[in-house]
């Protein structure tokens, strides 16, 4: 399977990798999440960035929370997904949702976003 690490050059670290993936960019949309991914020709492996706004979920300790779920989930599902850069975005009462509920809604969108891209 490989390393399941979540490296440094697995992040979207700058304000330019997030524009880049949100001036055309592949949605993967549920109720709670949406998922947004574009083609990288840079790298050989997908990365990761995540916007979980403070006006959609509150407390900093629910933020934190999904965030840790969120990348989890795509340490494991990493060598699945193709070579893109990923946003994902949270929603209103995304904080509502309990860890498993969560995982669940993530692994269904990693396949949506895999079946998207690779069209």
């Amino acid at each position: 399977m490989g390393n399941l690490s979540f490296t440094r050059e697995l992040r979207l670290l700058t304000p330019a990798h997030f524009s880049y993936v949100f001036s055309d960019a592949i949605p993967a949309p549920s109720k709670h999440v949406t998922i947004l991914a574009r083609k990288n020709t840079d790298n050989k492996h997908p990365r990761l960035g995540i916007t979980i706004a403070k006006n959609r979920v509150r407390k900093a300790h629910d933020r934190n929370r999904l965030k840790r779920i969120i990348r989890e989930s795509f340490r494991h599902h990493q060598h699945f997904l193709p070579n893109v850069d990923i946003i994902v975005i949270g929603k209103s009462n995304l904080d509502t949702l309990s860890n498993k509920e969560f995982n669940v809604l993530l692994n269904t969108l990693w396949k949506k976003l895999k079946k998207r891209c690779e069209n």
